[in-house]
């Protein structure tokens, strides 16, 4: 790779300084760090998961991969950690790495008067809006009705997106090329609601139904943990495979079981 952009958390390279020094090590290695993605070979994005999370919704549409340096804590899309940046990069001008390609879902709103459509490479989540109280969902999968929620949001993840908000909420933990989709509840009330494990071609519907007393609920989706809209009681939202897909690219060599095992000790 000769070519390279770059996209920083300034919150977490405060004064760009890890920036630059990358900035100025590809330099001096003949490669070329472009103002804009344009005929970038590779985007370099300097944070942490979240950073990368949105770098792969700005640039879905690109088709460059993504390597992520991670300068915050606990990060699993960030594989590069800031004692490892000097070999990272020398291992990406060399051309030694490997291109994963990453599953990412569509999420179309359908209110009353409108339906808008997102995507995400981690998760698509409900939860509440407003008072703290349960929420009643009805979840259909390809039409056909699968099961009442009363719960405090629901999740639907990526494989990629296992490790986040599914893992906290006691999902499976899913290999990240795998393709498929889980459905996990957010603290539901009662004793033998588990996750569902889907395929990548079923369609997910998810109803938002009338609350206790028959009373209007209010619910927000969050794409990612960022970009998020509003339902109410008769909205839904469906889910699907998306189209666009991220490419991650990975240098070590390790398993992602012996990262994982890594990362949680």
């Amino acid at each position: 790779m000769k070519s390279f952009y770059i996209v920083t958390n300034e919150e977490k390279d405060k004064n760009l300084i890890i920036t630059n020094q990358v900035k100025s090590y590809l330099e001096k290695q003949g490669c070329k760090v472009n103002a804009t993605p344009k005929d970038a070979e590779c985007i370099l994005v300097l944070g942490g998961d979240g950073t990368l999370l949105q770098a792969a919704r700005d640039f879905a549409s690109e088709n460059i991969p993504l390597l992520g340096i991670n300068l915050g804590t606990l990060g699993y899309l960030a594989e590069v950690d800031t004692d490892s940046i000097p070999t990272a990069l020398e291992h990406l001008v060399k051309d030694e790495y490997e291109t994963e390609h990453r599953m990412m879902i569509n999420g179309t709103v359908m209110c009353k008067d409108s339906e808008t459509e997102e995507f995400a490479l981690n998760d698509i989540v409900l939860v509440r809006s407003g008072p703290l109280r349960v929420i009643h969902y009805h979840i259909y999968v390809n039409g056909q009705f699968l099961k009442g929620y009363s719960a405090d949001g629901i999740i639907v993840s990526t494989p990629t997106g296992s490790t986040g908000y599914n893992m906290s909420a006691g999902g499976p933990i899913v290999e990240p090329k795998a393709e498929l989709m889980v459905l996990t509840p957010i603290c539901p009330h009662t004793l033998n609601t588990r996750s569902i494990v889907l395929a990548p071609k079923d369609v997910i519907e998810i109803e938002i139904c009338p609350g206790k007393d028959n009373k209007i609920q209010d619910v927000e989706v969050n794409f990612d943990g960022s970009h998020s809209k509003r339902l109410t009681t008769g909205d839904r939202i469906k889910i699907t495979r998306s189209e666009k897909q991220t490419k991650i690219l990975k240098l070590s060599k390790l398993s992602f079981l012996e990262v994982l095992h890594r990362k949680m000790n």
